[in-house]
């Protein structure tokens, strides 16, 4: 007779998952790598230097997928902040991510382990102030952000000149305006035609501050009578946002502010095609910098929804060949 008794159970992770306008967030609450470091800095350093495999594990198939976009809670520095979160994805690591920090809150409001109003949590990119408005309804406060390198022409094969921006909000985005028509029927083209542009800024030595990688690409259709933009935005891994992009939308209202397309506080509406919506505005940032940036920088202000959807322990058992995920790359750049 077959023993069905317990067999001792595999290591396994805690996740929480949610969407944020349509973009996952898996939330790790227990099972994950014990950092070393005494900073937040060090920490992080850390898990990209030695726990790669964890980053896999979490994100890559069979247990993700491409646009998913996991967050690791640990210890902050700061005794002002409620916790730290450290961002990850199909590709590698993220100093910031918006629709993760909208995704974070509401995971734990969920889990009881934050209440409505303000709070902080400790980045790579910096602290983000929290404002949870209600069980599903975040407004985060990002870094502070800013146009690099304005009107930035490139030739792209089959389209031309197209001129972007180069611009800051968490993390490093090519803003420009989109030559196809923003619609889900066109994502080959534009996950295609987001590809090349990658291409032609690395062929021009374009990159952010400290030789920073100019990762992501922000296709954009801007309606300023109604202050109002359709997005897409392609992020390394080759995967596009299916939420409207918080630091991408965070870099946008910088060159927004500096072409006096739309002054501090008033409300910017930045939609994504799969009809997402988040609303952001943005204050002069005044504290000094040592980047020489294009205009003055900004805080931006995001208010988007998320929900969490599922609760799950990630199970690695030794004998599975996927265990450290399957990670497949479709010609990326």
């Amino acid at each position: 007779m077959t023993n069905l008794t317990s067999p001792k159970k595999s290591p396994s992770i805690s996740v929480v998952d949610s969407h944020t306008e349509g973009e996952p967030t898996r939330v790790v609450i227990a099972g994950g790598p014990e950092l070393k470091g005494a900073t937040f800095s060090q920490r992080w350093e850390d898990l990209q230097s030695n726990y790669d495999d964890f980053r896999r594990t979490v994100i890559l198939e069979p247990r993700g997928y491409e646009a998913m976009v996991g967050a690791l809670l640990c210890e902050p520095d700061s005794d002002e902040c409620a916790a730290g979160i450290m961002f990850f994805n199909n590709h590698g690591y993220l100093d910031m991510c918006g629709h993760g920090t909208i995704g974070v809150a509401a995971t734990l409001a969920h889990l009881q382990r934050m209440e409505l109003g303000k709070s902080k949590f400790q980045t790579p990119a910096g602290i983000i102030e929290v404002d949870l408005l209600n069980q599903n309804e975040v407004t985060i406060t990002n870094v502070s952000s800013y146009l690099l390198h304005a009107d930035v022409a490139i030739q792209v094969a089959g389209y031309g000149e197209l001129v972007g921006d180069v611009a800051y909000g968490g993390n490093w985005f090519f803003n420009v305006h989109s030559p196809v028509e923003l619609s889900l029927a066109n994502g080959d083209q534009l996950l295609s035609l987001a590809g090349a542009i990658r291409v032609e800024l690395l062929k021009l030595d374009l990159a952010g501050v400290d030789t920073a990688r100019i990762d992501h690409i922000q296709f954009f259709t801007p309606d300023f009578d109604n202050q109002h933009s359709h997005n897409f935005v392609v992020c390394p891994g080759g995967q596009f946002d299916r939420s409207p992009c918080g630091t991408g939308t965070s870099s946008l209202l910088a060159c927004l502010g500096f072409r006096d397309q739309l002054a501090a506080g008033e409300s910017w509406q930045q939609t994504s095609l799969t009809g997402g919506q988040f609303s952001g505005t943005y204050q002069v940032d005044k504290t000094e910098t040592d980047v020489a940036t294009v205009g003055s920088p900004v805080i931006p202000t995001i208010t988007g929804r998320a929900f969490v959807c599922s609760e799950a322990n990630l199970i690695q058992n030794p004998e599975d060949p996927y265990r450290l995920g399957n990670e497949i790359k479709w010609g990326q750049v």
